[in-house]
């Protein structure tokens, strides 16, 4: 929840799938990969299938209060949110889709680097059909759709792979200063 979005929008929402049996009908659905129903936690990272003006008033109402604010205050950022994200002036519906979707990737981001840091094993996994996801989770008709999924938990004892060296290219070939 604490992880940075692009205007402050959080256009995402997070379903933790609990329900075993739900659990074993998305495994399908997931390239029949195990974490689906083995891990912990499951977690459906969601975003908005688009921006809304109801979603502006709601990112104003809410800076207002928390920052003791008047609505006319932030009517120039509520109207240049306007325009670039509902009116879709200078950014074409498409590209919001996919702006969406990186936002959704960046609280994912923000999860797997908190769950490293509480000693939480993750697998991020873009392996699954998110329309039948979207079925399953009774997403068709809402706001919401299925970005990417995550499972997280705590290592198994006889995890084989809890033992291997990490692979990681060196830095010098991943960073470049100029």
């Amino acid at each position: 929840m604490l992880s940075p979005s692009s205007y402050g929008l959080q256009p995402w929402k997070f379903l933790q799938v609990r329900d075993p049996e739900l659990r074993r009908q998305l495994r399908p659905h997931s390239w029949d990969q195990s974490q689906i129903t083995d891990c912990s936690e499951l977690v459906v990272f969601l975003g908005r299938r688009s921006i809304e003006q109801a979603d502006l008033d709601r990112l104003i109402a809410a800076t207002c209060q928390a920052r003791h604010l008047e609505a006319d205050q932030l009517a120039f950022y509520a109207d240049l949110m306007r325009r670039n994200l509902v009116e879709h002036e200078q950014v074409p519906a498409q590209a919001i889709a996919e702006w969406i979707g990186r936002q959704v990737y960046i609280a994912l981001g923000t999860f797997m680097t908190a769950a490293a840091l509480l000693e939480v094993d993750i697998c991020p996994i873009e392996g699954f059909d998110p329309s039948a996801y979207d079925r399953l989770l009774g997403l068709d008709d809402s706001p919401y759709r299925s970005w990417v999924v995550c499972a997280a938990g705590y290592r198994a004892a006889d995890d084989k792979y809890a033992q291997l060296a990490k692979v990681l290219y060196p830095a010098a070939e991943l960073i470049e200063v100029r």
